[in-house]
């Protein structure tokens, strides 16, 4: 069974369009991360698939259960780590994982158990009851993910899970959601901005812009997709001469779409050693001139660029 099914999954606010026929499944066990720009529709299609949103059209199931038809049956068969912190700074990790475990009538016995497990999970036992107002932002977050834990959803949803954490607490994060993903096997629902994130959490991504699922396939399968390698042009003069000279070239010798970034020229090219002699010729013809010139394997993060586009769009 799917731990998660999405067919044509949409929503509308009279004619703006959301989310437009989102479809996309989740084994279980399997970690999917959903990227996108600022105002995507990554959001909505997470408020939807937790319950708290009706869908205009389409459909979705989590472990066999329709979200419109059985909310109650879908709501005890997921947790979800909102974006926005959700925990109360008067109570210790330990009191909001067992106050958890009430509210799904877990036995006490069992929660107990679940509680200490957790914990130590997350590598929090040593600061269990302290309140959660002494604890860092990081701990926190653990403390949040644990509590989602308590009563073993089937899908968990993370909405940006490690957003606004320093670099060090970050990759503690994602130790232990790696380790919890080989001792808890539950399948995970990943919004991310963070392309590294991404590529070492998820077996699946899937790009989302305006609303509209573009690709969902493992990141090495985007990244070849794009060309097997990215030329990056930085240029210390000519610069619209030369993004013309490059969008005539496109299509010719292997050589894909440039995507600029500032002062540079990022093109994606079948194979480097055809590409550069007939790039190196253009950037001579057109009179540009180079600052910097540098082959390099694509990221994840360029493939996202080249799907959704450089410019920063806020959500509205």
């Amino acid at each position: 069974m799917l731990a998660l099914d999405a067919r044509a999954l949409s929503k509308a606010y009279g004619k703006v369009h959301a989310v437009q026929d989102v479809t996309f499944t989740i084994a279980e066990g399997e970690t999917f991360g959903l990227l996108g720009p600022n105002g995507a529709g990554k959001t909505t299609t997470v408020a939807m698939l937790t319950t708290l949103l009706a869908p205009s059209a389409g459909s979705a199931r989590i472990a066999g259960h329709d979200v419109v038809a059985e909310p109650h049956e879908v709501r005890t068969r997921i947790g979800v780590v909102f974006q926005g912190p959700s925990l109360d700074a008067q109570l210790s990790a330990r009191q909001h994982l067992r106050f958890h475990a009430r509210l799904y009538h877990m036995p006490r016995d069992r929660a107990l158990a679940r509680t200490d497990e957790l914990l130590r999970l997350v590598e929090l036992e040593q600061r269990a009851d302290e309140r959660v107002s002494r604890l860092s932002g990081g701990m926190r977050r653990r403390v949040e993910i644990a509590r989602a834990l308590m009563h073993r959803p089937k899908v968990l949803f993370l909405d940006e899970p490690t957003v606004g954490l320093d670099p060090q607490a970050r990759r503690h994060v994602w130790d232990m959601l790696e380790r919890l993903q080989r001792e808890e096997g539950t399948a995970v629902l990943l919004t991310t901005h963070h392309m590294e994130e991404a590529e070492r959490l998820a077996r699946r991504v899937g790009i989302m812009d305006h609303g509209k699922l573009l690709d969902v396939a493992e990141p090495a399968g985007l990244k070849a997709a794009l060309g097997a390698e990215v030329v990056h042009l930085r240029v210390a003069a000519g610069q619209k001469a030369l993004a013309a000279a490059l969008a005539r070239l496109q299509g010719k010798q292997g050589i894909g779409a440039a995507v600029w970034r500032g002062d540079t020229a990022e093109v994606p090219v079948a194979a480097a050693d055809a590409a550069v002699p007939a790039l190196l010729e253009v950037v001579a013809t057109s009179g540009a001139r180079l600052a910097s010139f540098e082959v390099r394997r694509p990221s994840l993060e360029d493939v996202f660029i080249a799907r959704t586009g450089r410019a920063l769009r806020d959500a509205p």
